[in-house]
């Protein structure tokens, strides 16, 4: 509601009219939007054609013009797909998120509401690259997001790729995309068909909507030579293409900038443009074929991922132990070192109840797998460098190393290993099997040698 002095202004002007406010300087034209905070009620806001909001001190009007055209606010509009025979079917799986979401002007705020064919309405230029066929599974923000979702996506990509669609694109929030990413990474098994995970850092309602192009380009993987799950997100702030990263290789590094999405510990498989150029950048990816797509989507859920820090409690571990899990990654600093109290200090001078060497133990001898990444996110652990490393090496937990002349470590993100030993589980209880199985490179979790190119791409 707006105040009586902006009301005075606004005369008998409706929400949703096409309004002009003229101030002693300016003229703006747009449509009227309502207000319902105590702190704004003077302000006279309305809605740009450029999308953007503009709020206007009611003090300042001199006058307001009413233009004549209404638009209803809250309605949602829809497209009808169109379906042309010379372009190949695309299944589109509408997950939720910012891309799927709506702006409630009476609160402020977005929610999730729109349907495949809302969502379309922002990108009409999808119908000429792809014919699609929408599904709409669930809606629900993807920090919401569980093990159940993961599986019933999986089963549900896996049907439709052995269906005859030729790709898939699934839209996401993006908080937690790359959880999804990598779950599906692992769950498509003989995935013959590009997957494109999709989502937007803006709603729909502003001028910087990233999610256009963000589908449009999605449409284009879609159509690739690549077979492989990826996320397809801006590349740069501007709209000019996005980058191809692979489901496994790949983290949200930014809250809010539209290109938050980037690869880590290799290069991103492609730049790819609207217009359907596809610079590929990285020559290790799995090509599109004929093979029947396999939903392998045993899971273990009690799995945690816990991070170490400096005067962390290590009791955490057994917390989890005791309550019966199965699995733990731990987020350890640079090479894979946690806390120990070993390292040469005076005595008295570190709380040993603050070393996480006997609690690691705690949970390797009750027969929990304990394995070690780095919060530094770009490299990879080693057990074999420091003392403090061997001594956690020791108590257990795995690097992902052999020996010394074996594989020097792993490098997959802490997300990445967490749903790994997950899926891992979920296939067997012998924990020998199980460590063959982690440290074995399914979808390209896991590089030979660090490209030094990647770091901060």
């Amino acid at each position: 509601m707006y105040s009586p002095q902006a009301k005075k202004k606004l005369k008998s002007a409706q929400i949703g009219e096409r309004i002009a406010v003229v101030t002693a300087t300016n003229r703006h034209e747009g449509f009227l939007l309502p207000r319902i905070s105590a702190g704004d009620q003077d302000c006279i806001v309305i809605k740009l054609d450029s999308g953007y909001n503009l709020g206007i001190d009611a003090g300042k009007v001199v006058s307001v013009e009413k233009l004549g055209k209404k638009r209803e606010f809250g309605k949602i509009p829809s497209r009808a797909l169109k379906h042309s025979k010379e372009l190949p079917e695309v299944a589109l799986i509408a997950t939720g998120g910012t891309i799927g979401t709506h702006v409630d002007y009476l609160t402020g705020g977005v929610y999730m509401c729109r349907s495949p064919e809302e969502v379309l309405m922002m990108a009409p230029e999808v119908e000429n690259i792809v014919n699609l066929r929408t599904l709409r599974p669930f809606t629900t923000a993807s920090e919401d997001m569980q093990p159940s979702h993961w599986q019933k996506l999986a089963a549900l990509v896996a049907k439709e790729l052995n269906s005859g669609a030729q790709g898939a694109i699934i839209t996401h929030g993006t908080d937690y995309l790359h959880f999804s990413s990598a779950a599906l990474s692992f769950m498509l098994q003989n995935l013959s068909k590009p997957v494109a995970l999709v989502g937007a850092q803006r709603s729909p309602d502003r001028g910087s909507f990233d999610g256009s192009m963000n589908l449009v380009c999605a449409a284009r993987y879609a159509r690739s030579n690549m077979a492989e799950v990826a996320i397809v997100m801006h590349g740069s702030l501007s709209d000019d293409y996005c980058l191809v990263s692979r489901g496994t290789k790949v983290r949200k590094m930014h809250s809010a900038a539209r290109a938050a999405f980037r690869p880590i510990n290799e290069l991103p498989l492609g730049k790819i443009w609207p217009d359907g150029t596809f610079d590929i950048l990285n020559e290790n990816y799995r090509s599109r074929s004929d093979e029947k797509v396999k939903a392998d989507t045993k899971f273990e859920t009690k799995v945690a991922l816990i991070k170490t820090y400096v005067g962390s409690d290590p009791s955490i571990i057994d917390f989890y132990v005791d309550k019966g899990f199965k699995g733990i990654v731990l987020e350890g600093s640079a090479l894979g070192h946690v806390p120990t109290g070993e390292s040469g200090t005076k005595a008295g001078s570190f709380d040993k109840k603050l070393s996480w060497i006997p609690h690691i133990k705690y949970a390797t001898e009750n027969k929990v797998p304990v394995v070690m990444t780095s919060t530094c996110l770009y490299g990879r652990v080693n057990g074999f460098v420091y003392r403090n490393l061997r001594l956690v090496r020791d108590a257990g937990a795995w690097y992902g190393a052999d020996g010394p002349t074996g594989v020097s470590g792993h490098d997959m993100l802490p997300e990445v290993a967490y749903i790994k030993l997950g899926w891992v589980l979920g296939h067997t209880k012998d924990l020998e099997k199980a460590k063959e199985m982690m440290f074995r490179n399914y979808t390209g979790e896991i590089t030979k040698r660090t490209d030094m190119r990647s770091f901060l791409w």
